[in-house]
């Protein structure tokens, strides 16, 4: 079933209005017909509704809800990932496969050890394109939110950012053995929200990692092997996914 996002001020009664570009693409692309079935959620409470179109009226499509799922898909607590800036294109990735995961946002973070540098211009574009790539994953995993993607942050800021969260984790390669990483996921409970930080290629300096320790950030292990980037974030969400979703 396919799943579209409207504003809340859309969802009239038992009436939902699509406009927009939603409009061509069920129209012209998915050639939906009246009666049809399709999935929508206003991006903001997680409730899912389940609507037949009713009709088509020229730049509007007027859908009647079927009923409502209230129960959705989303974890029981706030996951934000604060990922070092990468190269090439892997934040896209990053960003499709973090949605997927559950993550509730994603904080583009720059550190000494970016070697992507944005001037504020290509980093506002940049923060556009990112933002199209965590809607169209949310579409697709049937999230009932479209998780944000916050502008790119100093180091000191994401630290500040962070404190929303009631556990903070990065993984560190010279972190303690398993058991206390362990211990940390282990504490992982419903409603407490988790901010996760995660190197860019060459991971963090030790100045960052010594600042993140004062602040309360804990230094965990993924294991013997060094992960890349992009591996390392999926890890420890899917970790957090398993844990949350028992």
């Amino acid at each position: 079933m396919y799943q579209f996002f409207v504003e809340p001020e859309q969802i009239q009664g038992n009436k939902i209005i699509i406009t927009g570009k939603d409009v061509n693409h069920i129209k012209n692309v998915l050639r939906m017909k009246v009666e049809e079935e399709i999935s929508i959620s206003n991006g903001m409470d997680g409730k899912e509704y389940r609507c037949g179109i009713k009709e088509f009226n020229g730049e509007e499509i007027v859908c009647e809800v079927r009923f409502i799922k209230e129960d959705g898909v989303e974890l029981p607590s706030k996951i934000y990932l604060f990922q070092g800036l990468p190269k090439a294109d892997k934040m896209e990735w990053i960003i499709q496969k973090a949605v997927e995961l559950g993550v509730y946002e994603v904080i583009p973070v720059a550190v000494n050890r970016s070697v992507v540098k944005l001037d504020e211009r290509k980093a506002q574009s940049k923060i556009l394109r990112w933002k199209k790539v965590a809607e169209a994953a949310a579409k697709q995993s049937k999230r009932g939110i479209i998780p944000g993607v916050r502008n790119v942050m100093s180091f000191r800021e994401a630290i500040d950012y962070s404190r929303c969260a009631d556990i903070k984790i990065i993984p560190y390669e010279l972190a303690e053995g398993m058991e206390k990483t362990r211990e940390v996921f282990d504490s992982l409970r419903p409603g407490k929200n988790v901010a996760v930080f995660i190197g860019p290629e060459g991971g963090f300096s030790t100045e960052e990692i010594e600042d993140a320790i004062k602040a309360g950030i804990v230094p965990v292990t993924l294991g013997r092997r060094i992960l890349r980037t992009e591996t390392a974030g999926m890890t420890v969400l899917s970790i957090i996914m398993y844990h949350l979703e028992q």
